[in-house]
């Protein structure tokens, strides 16, 4: 069993930044991955960003690219997430997640996932 801990959300004012950091307590493979899903109120748990664990390959949904960062650093096994530019539309409680068998049909699909953290509220004021 692997628990991971996120950190760093909070309240910022539009166009403001925050940092988010997800530890796993156990090891993150190579063949793993690692993301950051969101959900806000009243609405579905979506997909944010994927990072791959053995080549640090990236993926974004189009409401972030371009403003948030996914990185890692393996030997803590503990991943990132950078958000600038924020909106109020970004306003959600976010979960990092680990999936053990990742493929990439299934690097968006929250149901994929063996592991989630507790999430985190980032809100964004207007």
């Amino acid at each position: 069993q692997v628990e991971l801990v996120e950190s760093g959300g909070g309240l910022v004012q539009a166009g403001g930044s925050l940092r988010l950091s997800c530890t796993a307590s156990g090891p993150v493979y190579r063949s793993n991955v690692m993301a950051w899903f969101r959900q806000a109120p009243g609405k579905e748990r979506e997909f944010v960003s994927v990072i791959r664990w053995s080549d640090g390959r990236t993926y974004y949904s189009d409401s972030v690219k371009g403003r948030f960062t996914i990185s890692k650093d393996s030997a803590k096994n503990t991943v990132y997430l950078q958000m600038n530019n924020l909106k109020p539309d970004d306003t959600a409680v976010y979960y990092c997640a680990l999936d053990r068998g990742a493929i990439l049909s299934t690097y968006r699909v929250a149901s994929a996932y063996d592991y989630w953290g507790q999430g985190t509220q980032v809100t964004v004021s207007s």
